[in-house]
């Protein structure tokens, strides 16, 4: 991970020269990311025989670990906000409560991985990372479901309706909270474990690029 404060340089003009690239490029790669995570958000598609048709898979938290590791988590946590926020101005189908609850989802994944990763830097830390920013956004994944989402869809989907669509996959389900702790927390969970994989295969070859060492 490159940190965007520079080394100590050898008189000040230099040293503010090398601060000032630094925070230009922390920019241009939280910009850049941003924009691959609006497009991935948009390439959403369900998983039919998994989860209800309702329930949509993306990678568009991908760019946000990718940036988390590489530049520190406070870029994940902006790249998080930035794409929810564009995302709402101009394709918003839930008036910015989806958009809210994939950011706070994100913001946490991709926070706690990028600051427990910052603390030591290797293979064996990103893992251990990945996997407590996976499992904090699958836990939290219930009560911002429960209490801020489905409650949106109730009023325009009956709550009988959303739990028939999961006892169409599992009828032995006989709540909305006992379903999303079937469906919804695993699936959150493997949601962000597919992003740490692609993270792990592509990390240590764009690395340098994002931190203009190439």
């Amino acid at each position: 991970m490159t940190d965007i404060h520079s080394t100590q340089g050898s008189n000040p003009s230099g040293r503010g020269g090398t601060q000032a690239a630094g925070r230009t490029r922390y920019m241009a790669v939280t910009g850049v990311l941003t924009a691959i995570a609006l497009v991935l958000q948009a390439i959403e598609f369900p998983l039919p025989m998994l989860m209800p048709p309702f329930i949509k898979f993306d990678l568009s938290d991908l760019p946000a670990l990718i940036g988390a590791f590489a530049m520190g988590p406070l870029c994940g946590v902006i790249i998080e906000l930035l794409k929810n926020l564009l995302h709402g101005l101009m394709m918003s189908q839930s008036v910015g409560v989806g958009e809210l609850c994939n950011f706070l989802l994100g913001a946490v994944f991709v926070g706690v991985s990028g600051a427990i990763y910052r603390r030591h830097r290797s293979k064996k830390t990103a893992l251990i990372a990945s996997l407590a920013g996976a499992a904090s956004m699958a836990v939290l994944s219930l009560p911002i479901n429960y209490f801020i989402v489905y409650p949106f869809y109730y009023q325009f989907m009956p709550e009988e309706a959303i739990l028939q669509a999961y006892q169409l996959i599992l009828p032995s389900v006989k709540s909305i909270l006992q379903s999303l702790v079937i469906f919804n927390l695993p699936f959150t969970f493997a949601k962000g474990m597919v992003d740490v994989l692609i993270t792990f295969l592509i990390y240590k070859r764009i690395s340098p690029l994002l931190k203009g060492h190439a």
